[in-house]
């Protein structure tokens, strides 16, 4: 077959996903899933997940191709290298997820049961202590934290939310991280 054999541009990865891009081509996503969701799931069946879970998986990166198309760039990966970004990062997403759910209580809203006063007053102080080390931090630093922290984003997420490079968000928690531990080191002393 030559580069310009119709037959060839009918299977090409590439050419399927700028059909799908542009005309939302669902014989060409057809094409692209027959081809790609088998070895999509044994790729990630390869990374520790049950068939189920697996053929799941392949299901929604597929899908995300479908919904992605107009992000896809010949220029920077093939097709194949792009399919497979997406289920590699969808694999770290669900395991991020799972390792959050496993680590959670079974019961959200039973506490650990009375604690001694002692531990009660040092952890109130210790809250009032990361408190105040966070009004002195920059406004930059402390929505990093904020957002990190409290409201549970990636550092990806904080960067598309805040508008900057990735680099500027990891910089900006590490500067903050280390001006909060020799603060609380600080104070920590203090009460000794």
């Amino acid at each position: 077959m030559t580069p310009s054999d119709p037959a060839d541009a009918a299977t090409n990865p590439e050419m399927l996903i700028v059909r799908i891009s542009e005309t939302k081509d669902r014989a060409a996503y057809a094409a692209l899933f027959t081809r790609f969701a088998p070895k999509v799931k044994a790729f990630v069946m390869g990374q520790g997940l049950t068939a189920q879970e697996a053929e799941d998986l392949a299901q929604d990166a597929l899908l995300n191709v479908w919904r992605k198309a107009h992000l896809f760039d010949p220029s920077k990966a093939s097709a194949v290298t792009w399919i497979y970004s997406i289920a590699r990062n969808m694999r770290i997403d669900a395991a991020r997820k799972a390792k959050r759910v496993r680590d959670l209580p079974e019961d959200l809203w039973q506490g650990d049961g009375e604690r001694a006063a002692d531990d009660q007053l040092c952890d109130a102080q210790t809250a009032r202590s990361v408190a105040a080390l966070m009004d002195t931090l920059p406004v930059e630093q402390k929505t990093i934290l904020r957002l990190s922290f409290y409201e549970d984003l990636s550092h990806g997420d904080i960067a598309k939310a805040l508008s900057i490079p990735l680099g500027t968000v990891k910089s900006r928690l590490r500067l903050a991280m280390t001006r909060l531990r020799m603060g609380f080191d600080t104070v920590s002393g203090d009460r000794v």
